[in-house]
């Protein structure tokens, strides 16, 4: 089975066949197989309501998500489900006062599956899905299965400074991220720089005397460093009424890789949203052992050790 963050499963064909009748949800609970539907209602004793199509489920507050009988997880958690997928499994099904079915449902159990069969599995350097819940300035929160979250500190989410997770990211978007700590069950520390590549692989697709797009990232006393890409970044003369941010034009006097430098001039300054929708990851990469960002020629090291 793959476990997937929440969202992911509620469209797929075997999903749909699942909902689409009593019977096919009854085979579901005997095969214990994990399914996904909208929560509808979140109710003043902060049990969920769900959607199932032909009848309607309810996943009690103490089974909503690890940790809310214990008091460890927050029932936020629950509240913030309201009008998106859940992943759950069938419990059992009873009659309500007015007769009608319905479905006993455990969010708990399929994330304990998904720490069982996937979580407890990874390793460190390992590659995986997620997709951003939470931003927080120290970091970004994502769903790596079933609803369960990790945190991507926000000194591992690129080479170049931001400011805050959201100058990288956005609520609901996917992403991959690599398997930093593992510090026992549901736990884990993510990190995402080592995705976006190294300093001569961003330097290649710059050249001196070109003219170029960035956005500034932090206001020095000695310059201005300027983001050309994700894992790149230089730095600038100071010019005045220019601030963190905005977006500019630059002009790249020269390429220093054995000090991991780019001098740049800025051209012009202008506002405008700096493009963070999508990220080219490497296609191949399910995990990696060893990442240096730093050229061989630099003596300064940059480098991330995962064995």
């Amino acid at each position: 089975m793959v476990y997937l963050p929440e969202g992911k499963l509620i469209l797929t064909a075997q999903n749909k066949v699942a909902l689409s009748s009593l019977n096919n949800l009854k085979l579901a609970m005997e095969n214990k197989t994990i399914l996904e539907a909208k929560a509808v209602v979140c109710d003043s004793e902060h049990n969920l309501i769900v959607d199932l199509g032909e009848i309607k489920g309810i996943i009690l507050k103490n089974e909503g998500a690890v940790g809310i009988a214990e008091g460890t997880t927050r029932d936020i958690a629950l509240i913030s489900r309201v009008n998106k997928p859940v992943c759950f499994v069938v419990e059992n099904f009873k009659q309500n006062e007015n007769g009608e079915t319905v479905a006993i449902l455990s969010r708990r159990k399929a994330q304990i599956m998904c720490n069982e069969n996937f979580i407890k599995k990874l390793k460190c350097g390992d590659v995986i899905d997620a997709v951003v819940t939470h931003m927080e300035p120290f970091g970004c929160f994502v769903d790596i299965g079933c609803g369960i979250a990790s945190l991507v500190p926000i000194d591992t989410i690129s080479i170049s400074r931001i400011s805050h997770p959201s100058d990288r990211f956005y609520i609901g978007q996917n992403i991959k991220a690599v398997v930093k700590s593992h510090d026992g069950d549901f736990r884990l520390s993510l990190t995402h720089k080592e995705l976006l590549g190294t300093w001569e692989e961003n330097a290649r697709n710059f050249h001196a005397g070109e003219t170029v797009v960035g956005v500034v990232r932090s206001v020095e006393k000695y310059g201005i460093f300027i983001e050309l890409a994700p894992n790149l970044a230089g730095l600038a003369e100071l010019k005045e009424g220019v601030f963190v941010g905005q977006q500019v034009s630059v002009y790249i006097k020269s390429l220093i890789p054995e000090k991991m430098k780019i001098k740049l001039i800025i051209v012009n300054s202008f506002e405008g949203e700096f493009n963070k929708n999508s990220y080219e990851y490497p296609k191949s990469t399910s995990h990696i052992n060893y990442w240096r960002y730093s050229p061989l020629s630099c003596e300064k090291v940059i480098e991330s050790n995962f064995e």
